[in-house]
């Protein structure tokens, strides 16, 4: 796959859910959308009242915690990565191993449509390095670089 850009189509929360492990009320991600094999993908998180950490972040004023708007760049980075390698990569676990020039400039909160945009910046084996950044209506609300690995359990 070095060397060609292969989009595919997008892929419903069914897909993702055969793709990675995650489950309600931990899966942050709703839809992939602009998937190019190997290279970049899109998750779309619809953020709803009904999350369960707005109970208590806060009750006055509901914010998506910013460690769980990484965590969608995570997901999205994890279905990217299984896409890639094939139906023999489903279900496996991708560990997050660092986290760096995490930001975060803007609240989300209920009834905002976050885009995760991630985007690889390399693979040695079975470690992956991306760089991912969240937005709402067009306006960066949060950005990292970060690492995973996806593990043969």
């Amino acid at each position: 796959m070095e060397g060609q850009a292969v989009q595919v189509e997008d892929i419903d929360v069914n897909g993702i859910m055969r793709r990675i492990p995650h489950r309600y009320p931990f899966l942050m991600i709703d839809r992939m959308t602009d998937i190019v094999l190997n290279e970049s993908a899109t998750g779309i998180k619809c953020v709803s009242i009904a999350e369960p950490y707005f109970q208590g972040h806060f009750p006055e004023r509901p914010v998506m915690p910013g460690v769980l708007i990484v965590e969608a760049m995570a997901q999205t980075a994890a279905v990217l990565v299984v896409s890639t390698l094939g139906p023999e990569a489903e279900g496996k676990l991708v560990y997050f191993m660092s986290i760096d020039k995490a930001r975060f400039r803007r609240p989300v909160g209920p009834g905002d449509v976050v885009h995760v945009h991630v985007v690889k910046e390399r693979n040695r084996g079975n470690v992956w390095r991306f760089t991912g950044s969240a937005k709402v209506e067009g306006k960066v609300v949060a950005d990292a670089v970060f690492s995973a690995m996806i593990m043969d359990e």
